[in-house]
């Protein structure tokens, strides 16, 4: 298992959908949110995906596909 570190944001039209459970069902991907903020028109979420490289690299791809925003953090957790 590896973990990416990453924040996470959200363009208005993606804030309710669920995308965190689309990821798990479809990479195997287990989150752990750290910290996060939603509003109506826009959000953002720092978090930790576990998961094997291959399936961290393919979430990482999609989520990008999907119009959101990754930016990798490294060791930092919460900012």
């Amino acid at each position: 298992m590896a973990d990416l570190r990453v924040k996470l944001t959200f363009p208005e039209e993606l804030v309710r959908r669920p995308v965190l459970a689309d990821l798990v069902q479809q990479f195997a991907v287990i989150p752990n949110i750290r910290r996060a903020a939603v509003e109506e028109h826009s959000g953002w979420l720092i978090c930790e995906l576990s998961g094997t490289t291959e399936n961290l690299d393919e979430a990482q791809a999609w989520l990008i596909a999907q119009g959101i925003h990754v930016d990798p953090l490294g060791d930092v957790l919460e900012s």
